[in-house]
């Protein structure tokens, strides 16, 4: 294989994945937020190595407040 082909497909690939992530987290919020939590909360735990801490800490979402009614993140309802 030609390796501009394979860079042409590495591309396309990447601007697929982008795509697809963009659409999901516009149109599932909430979907992508038990998502992150899930993949977070074992890393947190205590008895982690301190970089597994900072990762989980990095992919948890921000907490919400008391006030949050729990609809999406698009802030549309918002003034």
């Amino acid at each position: 294989m030609d390796a501009g082909l394979l860079l042409q497909y590495v591309a396309v690939a990447a601007a697929v994945l982008a795509s697809a992530a963009f659409v999901v987290r516009r149109q599932f919020p909430g979907a992508v937020r038990r998502a992150r939590i899930a993949c977070a909360v074992p890393l947190v735990r205590e008895g982690r190595a301190p970089w597994l801490r900072r990762v989980g800490l990095w992919i948890a979402p921000e907490p919400r407040s008391a006030g949050d009614d729990g609809c999406g993140s698009c802030n549309a309802c918002k003034p």
